[in-house]
């Protein structure tokens, strides 16, 4: 590494500024060509136009022209091209070497009838439709931190609110995602108690939900239609009274020591820049890694933001069966986004672009990076209950919330969340830490983010030993320590299923 610049692998075309450089500074066995910003890429060697650019000694882009040594390497030279289909199969499988069971790590967690076991112990008020919104909202307004005051064990009542729910098909893949959804927060192992509020003549009745996916009401799992209760100031009183008759029995639950094999962490970023696959995303993968080797589970979602990197995935896949799942996945997403006339490559964001990345398949190298090295277990559809330990990938959108609402939904209870532009964003009931990349973001946003991993380059702190510090804070936060978001009370809009297929 020069004081200007990082090199990512030597057989890389291109280096990342380490702070922004004017014309004539000097890099590697050149100088820059104008005014390159910090995070963004410069040409160590002469790029002919049709030739692919190099970065993590993968190609990134094509040369949209000739680009000169010490040339600013971004959107204005660079174009996109999609993926070659040509994937190799579990040809890259690293042993895991595992913890003995006696010997792993363990943190203080809610283990429930079922076997699971949660991080926190919160009631959900769960909308089968954007029509019993207001009530679901009204209904968890009401227990504020003087009603919860008696119930020190119960983290909170939440509305689980969303846009959807009517207008749609009655089948196919938008309702089945939906209802996976409103499942999988309902059997939450961090949710303790649920009250399912409906409309009553919506597409997604909840009658059907509970049939399909064999739930019994109880002390516990209340359901009520605003038009059979005779009203929304009804069904709010109600709704009241049947949540404050569970908050006694919620509030017996104890934390106890359980092993690091029960954390299932959804592994995100979001607002990316260039420091996220050189930083942050590398150390998530570390501290993913640590999880693994303790038989705990990470589960990386986001199928157009592994786009490009898809291949390095299907060599780690655990056979080709695993594999093709991937690969299956890959050519949906193409065959979906030119069907809305759109292209992969519409992500990366303005704001991706801003911190120096360049097209989406620079993106996904780095976003791969928080999967760490394991062998891929197991790839499930958005939303589906993660039944595979290790590392798993499920697919969703890009979208964080979006994504992010499905990984909570397949099971995880913990949310690792890297960033480099910022977010302010939380994931309840499952709590969520803030890994920023670059140390100039974190020190800006210091009230949100809980990991500096900036350090890795302005500190020389290993992405091992940063590795280990997210770890030990999932641990932690998993524990019941609050995570930065959590202080601020974020995460009751966040929650945003995946809306798949035509409204009506």
């Amino acid at each position: 590494m020069s004081t200007n610049t990082v090199r990512l692998d030597p057989s890389d075309n291109v280096v990342t500024a380490l702070k922004a450089l004017e014309t004539g500074a000097a890099v590697e066995e050149t100088t820059t060509i104008g005014l390159v910003p910090r995070g963004h890429k410069i040409a160590t060697r002469a790029i002919p136009a049709g030739t692919p650019v190099i970065k993590y000694a993968q190609i990134i882009g094509y040369a949209a022209e000739d680009i000169a040594p010490g040339s600013h390497v971004h959107t204005q030279n660079v174009e996109f091209r999609g993926t070659a289909h040509n994937y190799d199969f579990s040809t890259d499988l690293r042993p895991v070497a595992m913890v003995p069971e006696d010997q792993r790590d363990t943190f203080m967690g809610y283990r429930r009838k079922d076997g699971r076991v949660g991080t926190r112990n919160t009631i959900a008020v769960i909308t089968s439709v954007n029509c019993s919104a207001t009530a679901a909202r009204k209904i968890a307004e009401a227990f504020g931190p003087e009603e919860l005051a008696a119930y020190p064990n119960v983290d909170g009542v939440t509305a689980f609110v969303h846009g959807t729910g009517c207008g749609m098909g009655g089948d196919g893949e938008g309702f089945e995602a939906l209802q996976r959804i409103m499942w999988g927060y309902a059997r939450h192992p961090n949710v303790a108690g649920v009250l399912m509020v409906g409309l009553g003549c919506e597409v997604n009745q909840i009658d059907w939900l509970l049939e399909a996916f064999g739930i019994e009401k109880g002390p516990m799992f209340h359901a009520m239609n605003i038009q059979d209760v005779a009203g929304l100031r009804r069904t709010v009183e109600i709704g009241v009274e049947r949540v404050r008759a569970m908050l006694p029995i919620a509030n017996e639950a104890r934390r106890e020591p359980c092993p690091a094999s029960e954390l299932m962490v959804a592994l995100q970023c979001g607002g990316s820049d260039a420091w996220s696959g050189i930083t942050a995303n590398p150390a998530l993968g570390y501290a993913c890694d640590l999880l693994v080797a303790q038989g705990g589970t990470g589960v990386l979602a986001e199928t157009p933001e592994i786009y490009g990197a898809e291949h390095l995935l299907t060599r780690r896949a655990k056979d080709e069966k695993t594999g093709r799942k991937l690969v299956k996945l890959i050519e949906w997403w193409e065959d979906y986004t030119a069907r809305n006339k759109g292209s992969m490559d519409n992500n990366p964001s303005p704001g991706n672009k801003k911190g120096g990345l360049t097209t989406i398949l620079e993106k996904s190298l780095g976003a791969a990076a928080k999967g760490g090295t394991t062998p891929l277990n197991g790839v499930f559809r958005y939303g589906e209950p993660v039944n595979t330990r290790g590392f798993v990938f499920m697919d969703s959108p890009g979208y964080d919330p979006a994504s992010v609402t499905g990984q909570i939904a397949s099971g995880c209870n913990l949310v690792a969340f890297t960033t480099g532009r910022g977010s302010a964003a939380g994931f309840k009931p499952s709590p969520s830490i803030k890994i920023a990349t670059n140390t100039e973001m974190y020190r800006k946003m210091s009230e949100d983010m809980d990991v500096d991993c900036g350090r890795i380059v302005s500190e020389g702190l290993s992405i091992e030993a940063a590795g280990r510090e997210i770890y030990e804070l999932l641990l932690r936060v998993a524990s019941g320590e609050m995570s930065k978001s959590e202080a601020q009370g974020l995460g009751d809009y966040e929650f945003v299923p995946w809306q798949i297929g035509a409204t009506m």
